[in-house]
């Protein structure tokens, strides 16, 4: 089925554009415009978070198209997967071909970025202090190897790629899970979740900005759950990372909290704090990495016991308590088991 399902894709990239194509796409030509010369995207531009929906100024323009333009390239806040997944999309829709090949030249660079360990770093080629560590904060990796996973299965906005590039993917996506499976962090021997990023060398829970410590992190731990059930045939070590992951999920969550947030104040809340609300349940961002309570870190790395005790600016500007795991716990792990652990644990997992 697969081979009829690439077969198909090769004759549509054969037969290249029709003379039907659609104007150009102006956000896909921003992107051109943005994609750095290791193939990869910047999220900033001009100390901005990139918007391609507006147009580049004159400034911004020729910023751009300077000769000595540093290499910001980088997997943060999903800079590259979403440039890849509409360059794609533009080219299947206008069929110009740069789109597609820029588009491949992100592939390539996702390729280009992985470590041999199967990890990835937050920026390539530029690894200097924290931005070389092995990141799973907000999703960065958990993103790329999904993506690589759609190129991979023929899947999803990308699934032209399959036949150029599904492969290479395959391969990244092996490693990665390998990987993934060795980060789950053991706590007195019990597997738990996962750290948000890790030394590129010692594979340890390693601080990326002063507020995030080595830790447990929750949120991107459930990510990292739903990666892993997503794969077609799980491994025994697969079901038993999930297993584990969901059972410690249940056992820190926080009974009859919930988050209020007051007012706003532009672009943030005036102010947050955890309130009684019987019935509902939250998680902390992050959990130490010895008696596995919440932990909170206010800016300069200074450990506060509550948010009441935190600065204003990092209490209302990061999500330091959400209800990531409810989803998961309640509706997509039980229809999971049912498929693939129906018996919970292997009877050998310890």
């Amino acid at each position: 089925m697969r081979v009829l399902q690439y077969v198909v894709l090769l004759a549509a990239l054969v037969a290249g554009p029709t003379a039907s194509a659609a104007a150009a796409d102006p956000v896909a030509q921003r992107m051109l415009q943005a994609q750095t010369a290791s193939g990869g995207w910047p999220k900033h531009l001009a100390g901005k978070a990139i918007d391609y929906a507006q147009p580049f100024n004159a400034a911004e323009s020729a910023a751009l198209a300077h000769a000595d333009r540093p290499d910001e390239a980088t997997i943060d806040n999903d800079a590259t997967t979403r440039e890849i997944v509409h360059l794609v999309k533009a080219w299947q829709h206008t069929g110009d071909l740069r789109y597609r090949n820029a588009a491949l030249r992100g592939v390539d660079y996702l390729l280009a970025a992985q470590y041999a360990n199967g990890g990835w770093p937050q920026f390539h080629p530029d690894r200097s202090g924290y931005r070389g560590q092995v990141t799973f904060n907000d999703d960065a990796m958990t993103q790329v190897v999904g993506l690589l996973q759609d190129i991979a299965e023929a899947q999803g906005d990308v699934a032209a790629l399959a036949p150029l590039r599904g492969e290479a993917a395959r391969a990244a996506v092996d490693r990665a899970i390998a990987l993934i499976l060795d980060l789950q962090v053991r706590i007195d021997g019990v597997p738990t979740i996962w750290a948000a990023q890790y030394d590129e060398t010692t594979l340890v829970p390693e601080a990326a900005r002063s507020y995030e410590l080595p830790s447990l992190a929750s949120a991107e731990s459930v990510s990292i759950v739903r990666l892993l059930m997503r794969q077609p045939q799980p491994t025994p070590e697969i079901v038993a990372a999930v297993t584990h992951a969901a059972a410690w999920f249940e056992t820190h969550a926080l009974a009859d909290l919930a988050v209020e947030r007051t007012e706003r104040d532009g672009a943030r809340p005036r102010d947050v704090r955890l309130v009684q609300r019987p019935g509902a349940r939250l998680w902390a961002r992050f959990y130490d990495l010895e008696r596995q309570q919440p932990q909170l870190v206010d800016r300069g790395g200074a450990i506060v016991a509550s948010l009441a005790e935190m600065s204003e600016e990092r209490r209302t500007g990061y999500a330091w308590y959400g209800a990531w795991p409810d989803r998961l716990l309640e509706k997509e792990l039980p229809r999971w088991q049912r498929s693939h652990a129906p018996g919970g644990l292997p009877a050998d997992t310890p």
